[in-house]
């Protein structure tokens, strides 16, 4: 009896949560009319037709796979140098350790905004602007943090006894990484990569500054171009087939990766020995 209040609440809060989701995924199977005259009432047939006007007439195909070069690149870069460096601070002792850890943690707390102005510059210099290569290196310069901050707990929890054991096998230090040490931290490695890609694919106040050329728009810039460069003629049932798109590859990644994400927030990642230091 006990739980019955927090078994309440959370479904509660999975009604709250799931009602926008299943409204959208509805409203995109309606037509214009259905949409405006009826927006709470079921589809009276299902309009297949809304996704692939939206796929090509909205432009809404070509904005998803940018998101998913930029995302994709992203995700590459940012697992594989913050796994490195996460591992090295959590298993090797040398000066300034723990100063370049806490510098990464607290590098989280940064309020993007302040680093808009000199992050468009800097990027403008470089020559990369509206380009996936620019888009790819700020993503990655911003989720490289929270990923070493995530990865540390599961470098810093795993036996000492097992890399022993492979140093004595003649391994070298990257083959005791590559070969020991990250297979055993993949569910921190998927999971910190789920995380990841919810934050960066759904990111719109990067791009909007970092890429302002339409032909290499995201797909979160795109629906805002969709909404409102219309006006009064907008494509509502288009809108919403092209949300539910943009919706399709997070559930799909959440939901197929929801078993390491599981493990990851019940093991090392709620201990990590960098913070009780």
């Amino acid at each position: 009896m006990k739980r019955v209040p927090l078994h309440l609440a959370m479904m509660s809060w999975a009604v709250v949560t799931a009602l926008p989701l299943l409204w959208v995924v509805f409203s995109a199977l309606k037509s214009n009319k259905e949409i405006l005259t009826s927006p709470w009432s079921l589809p009276s047939r299902p309009h297949l037709d809304n996704f692939g006007r939206a796929w090509t007439e909205a432009s809404i195909g070509r904005y998803f796979l940018n998101s998913i070069v930029v995302v994709g690149g992203a995700l590459i870069l940012t697992i594989t140098v913050g796994s490195l460096a996460a591992y090295v601070l959590a298993r090797y002792s040398f000066r300034g350790n723990r100063f370049i850890y806490y510098l990464f943690v607290t590098s989280m707390f940064f309020p993007m905004l302040l680093a808009l102005v000199p992050l468009f510059f800097t990027v403008q210099r470089l020559g990369l602007l509206s380009t996936h290569l620019g888009l790819i290196l700020v993503y990655a310069a911003y989720a490289t943090p929270f990923t070493i901050f995530f990865l540390h707990a599961f470098f810093g929890t795993q036996p000492t006894s097992v890399a022993e054991a492979a140093f004595m096998d003649g391994c070298s230090h990257a083959g005791v990484f590559f070969q020991v040490m990250l297979p055993m931290a993949r569910p921190g490695i998927v999971s910190v990569a789920i995380f990841n890609f919810l934050g960066l694919w759904n990111q719109y106040l990067l791009p909007l500054v970092l890429n302002p050329d339409p032909e290499k728009y995201v797909l979160s810039q795109g629906l805002a171009a969709l909404s409102t460069s219309q006006g009064y003629r907008s494509d509502w049932s288009g809108l919403f087939a092209g949300l539910t798109i943009a919706m399709l590859p997070v559930l799909v990644a959440y939901v197929a990766f929801q078993r390491y994400i599981q493990v990851a927030t019940t093991s090392g990642a709620a201990n990590d020995p960098g913070l009780a230091r």
